[in-house]
């Protein structure tokens, strides 16, 4: 059975949510402050998490970061009094996978909490459960990412992602030469429907640039289609004239 850990302080929200969870046929776990969230996770590793941001002793923004450290593949739903667009974005680039504010439907939490968890079985199901040794992996020229065991080199040096980073060049690399705009990539990357901002996704590509590109300011492999958003060139495909 699915497992959803919500962590939230208040004890009328936690029986809410609770009852709204097992209602659909979830296991639920209860965590009260952002410690025993984490150790709960650490300790048997949810299929969702449902993450309030006002916690005591450990603040959910903090949480959201140790979770998506630990294991980035667990959607994480935040719920948040705050519908500030400063914080959205400050979540999305932590790795939430969406932003409830309160107050809000029940039954939309529940579809935002499941279309989460159906993103990360597709997600997981990209490797062979049943071979061990098999791994995600994009290369080209110097450049070796490995999705399954999140690590990325650029020939003999080390590359350091976020999780977010992550996902977006996952995505990128499933569709190369394709124009992608960024509202799909806010959609399927972050789980973001008519998100107010598409700001979060330049900022990514710029990082992506920054790590991967030659010449950041002259990019050979993300190129920036004005109007229409972004396509990926990797190796032999990039254009040495891309925007």
């Amino acid at each position: 059975m699915d497992t959803v850990l919500v962590i939230e302080d208040s004890r009328p929200m936690q029986r809410t949510l609770q009852r709204l969870f097992e209602a659909d046929g979830l296991n639920v776990q209860l965590a009260a402050d952002g410690v025993a969230g984490l150790e709960s996770f650490r300790a048997i590793t949810p299929s969702a998490v449902v993450l309030d941001l006002n916690l005591p002793r450990m603040p959910g923004k903090e949480v959201c970061r140790a979770f998506k450290a630990q294991a980035a593949s667990v959607p994480i739903v935040v719920l948040s009094a705050n519908d500030e667009v400063e914080d959205k974005v400050l979540l999305l680039e932590l790795g939430a996978d969406d932003y409830v504010t309160k107050p809000f439907s029940p039954k939309e939490l529940l579809a935002r909490v499941r279309r989460a968890m159906r993103r990360g079985d597709q997600s997981a199901s990209l490797v062979p459960t049943s071979q061990a040794s098999a791994h995600d992996v994009l290369a080209f020229d110097e450049i070796r990412i490995d999705f399954t065991s999140m690590i990325g080199t650029n020939g003999s040096k080390p590359l350091s992602f976020t999780a977010q980073e992550f996902k977006l060049l996952r995505y990128f690399a499933k569709s190369p030469s394709r124009v992608i705009s960024r509202e799909e990539l806010l959609n399927e990357v972050w789980g973001y429907e008519n998100y107010p901002t598409t700001r979060t996704v330049d900022n990514h590509v710029l990082r992506l640039r920054q790590k991967l590109e030659p010449d950041p300011a002259n990019p050979r492999y993300f190129l920036t289609m004005h109007g229409s958003g972004y396509k990926f060139l990797p190796g032999d495909r990039a254009n040495p004239r891309g925007e």
